[in-house]
């Protein structure tokens, strides 16, 4: 296979220069600069208006033009923006890339989520929900089966046992989730959707008044649980912003209850996996992650599981 060149900020800008067929001798060509300081980046700033995304290899590529696929899908759904292409191409012989639009905003990193806010993210899983399956089948988007929550869970709560030997973590909290309660928490028949699978802070675009003005980050959307995207939210806003957002969605307290797990234990076993030196990611993130998911929620001290799957969706 061959090697990827290593992008440079001159390749970068004569690569900007060919998506929009200026001229080779237009100046100096566009300011650019990495975002991150990874090594060999491959997501830079192009000016004030646009980024450039680089697909680092083929599996990559594919998902890339996937994702172009998918943002045109979703655009007519969603009351928030997705990131438009302004031009895509090659940037290496089988590599893709695209030149979007930098939205205004900051990320959910930085601002909170106000009321307003929460009913954007109701509108998210709302619209996404409305997206016909076949068409997300039509564009390539893969269907991926429910996670079981009761292998999950055990192997969370032998993560919790680590996490309270180094004084992280009560692992007595999770015991809350019994085999059991686990058992009732499984997905609704026929309920798959499409999934954006991968709501992070970082993908949410909010303004300074907690309104969430755009959703980035669609490489790794699929058709399936929905409760996926609840329990993202609650690790990227908190487990009770996901809960009333999801609520306002339609959907009922077994998909809320069980996104609401499916975060506790993911934050659990990543904040496990990284002190134990095989990084899920920075640990200032990730302990983040594991307050929001771990706050509590009305809907689960008042929610009897053996009936919380009357009606599960609209």
């Amino acid at each position: 296979m061959t090697q990827a060149p290593t992008p440079t900020a001159d390749a970068v800008r004569r690569l900007v220069r060919t998506l929009l067929k200026e001229g080779a001798d237009t100046a100096s060509g566009p300011d650019v600069r990495p975002v991150g300081s990874a090594a060999e980046p491959t997501t830079w700033w192009v000016g004030t208006r646009h980024v450039l995304r680089l697909a680092p290899d083929a599996e990559a590529a594919v998902r890339q033009r996937r994702e172009l696929r998918v943002r045109d899908l979703v655009r007519p759904h969603l009351p928030m923006a997705v990131p438009a292409s302004v031009a895509h191409g090659e940037w290496a012989p089988g590599l893709t890339c695209t030149l979007d639009t930098k939205m205004p905003g900051g990320s959910g990193e930085e601002h909170d989520v106000s009321a307003l806010g929460e009913a954007d993210l109701a509108g998210l899983l709302t619209g996404l929900r409305e997206v016909p399956v076949r068409q997300a089948e039509a564009a390539g988007v893969p269907r991926t089966a429910p996670r079981p929550l009761e292998a999950l869970r055990r192997a969370a709560g032998q993560a919790a046992e680590r996490l309270a030997a180094a004084d992280e973590f009560d692992a007595a909290r999770l015991r809350q989730l019994t085999p059991p309660a686990a058992g009732q928490l499984i997905p609704q028949s026929g309920g798959a959707v499409l999934v954006h699978h991968g709501l992070t802070g970082e993908h949410l675009v909010v303004s300074a008044d907690g309104r969430v003005r755009g959703v980035l980050g669609w490489a790794d959307t699929v058709i399936g649980d929905p409760a996926e995207d609840i329990a993202g939210l609650a690790r990227a806003v908190g487990s009770p912003a996901a809960v009333r957002a999801a609520t306002l969605a339609g959907y009922g307290a077994r998909p809320c209850l069980r996104g609401l797990w499916l975060a506790r234990c993911d934050s659990v076993l990543r904040l496990a996996e990284t002190l134990s030196g095989r990084p899920a990611g920075p640990l200032t993130l990730l302990r983040s992650q594991l307050r929001r998911t771990w706050e509590p929620i009305l809907l689960e001290r008042v929610t009897d599981l053996g009936e919380a799957g009357a009606e599960d969706t609209p």
